[in-house]
């Protein structure tokens, strides 16, 4: 009995702090908070960058090596041997988004739609504001000719992220042509 008490004391305080962890601001937040509120385009881009460089550093830093390695993979032209890369950082860190939204990247790039679909599904259940993965999935949806699905991406990424360079031209165009509405 003695010996399961200090497990039973560790257990408890293990949820309490990863509750607590839960309710406690990620780093992003209020960035986020104010890239809804970004009074113009060049004020949410400095926000946007900012926010991807938080979400990038997050990783551990075997994990940031690994992404560096892949990003850079991935501007050579070589999506196949970035993905081995994010695929790494997922299996070192499996709640770190940032690379799955990257390995969704990749796997597009080779023609995985699927597979880079369902990373975007893994990215968007760790971090539903993460605004880059909702423009992956609208470029996606787009690639196949999918309007409906590339206007619901893109209309979430607006609520999020409402002074994207372009982003009401491009709603509008989504929903020209997945609805044939012309207003």
């Amino acid at each position: 009995m003695r010996r399961i008490l200090p497990i039973l004391l560790f257990l408890v305080i293990a949820v309490s702090v990863a509750e607590a962890q839960d309710r406690a601001p990620k780093p992003a937040d209020q960035l986020l908070t104010a890239l809804q509120a970004a009074p113009n385009e060049e004020v949410a881009a400095m926000l946007e960058t900012r926010i991807e460089h938080i979400w990038l550093e997050a990783g551990s830093p075997a994990v940031r090596l690994l992404m560096t390695r892949g990003m850079r993979e991935m501007q050579a032209g070589a999506p196949a041997d970035a993905e081995e890369d994010f695929d790494a950082a997922i299996t070192l860190d499996p709640a770190y988004a940032e690379a799955w939204r990257r390995r969704a990247m990749a796997r597009f790039e080779v023609g995985d739609t699927q597979g880079a679909i369902a990373d975007i599904g893994e990215v968007l259940q760790r971090e539903p504001r993460d605004f880059a993965a909702l423009d992956t999935l609208a470029r996606l949806a787009e690639a196949h000719g999918d309007w409906k699905g590339a206007y619901a991406a893109w209309q979430k990424k607006l609520e999020i992220d409402p002074k994207t360079p372009g982003g009401e031209a491009k709603l509008k165009d989504f929903r020209r042509r997945a609805l044939g509405d012309d207003t």
